[in-house]
């Protein structure tokens, strides 16, 4: 799971920022004075689902799992963290790597 994080000013950016991110179906994991934590769970490709089943289902049955797999990364490990925070120093002292909103949207859309 990725962790992106985003920089707000204040309290009400944080809030549009939140809001233009549930747009895009992210949902708020936790919320604090400081920052807002939200993921998006992405399930996989249709498309490559579909076409595992059918190749399941006609040829080879081991593709089964190999779709079983596929679902597993996306959900468990491919889906983004977004971190929205008005802290600029992380907790070690070290200054915070911002990423921006391009970047977070691109990941949520990929198909891999």
């Amino acid at each position: 799971m990725a962790l992106y994080i985003l920089s707000a000013d204040n309290s009400k950016e944080m809030e549009e920022i939140s809001e233009e991110l549930s747009q895009h179906k992210f949902k708020t994991i936790e919320k604090e004075d400081n920052y807002i934590l939200m993921k998006k769970r992405r399930y996989g490709n249709l498309l490559i689902h579909a076409i595992c089943l059918v190749t399941a289902l006609f040829f080879i049955g081991i593709v089964i799992f190999i779709n079983v797999a596929y679902f597993a990364y996306s959900f468990l490990w491919a889906s983004p963290n977004v971190l929205i925070t008005t802290e600029t120093v992380g907790d070690d002292g070290k200054p915070l790597e911002f990423s921006n909103m391009d970047e977070i949207l691109m990941k949520a859309t990929a198909i891999l």
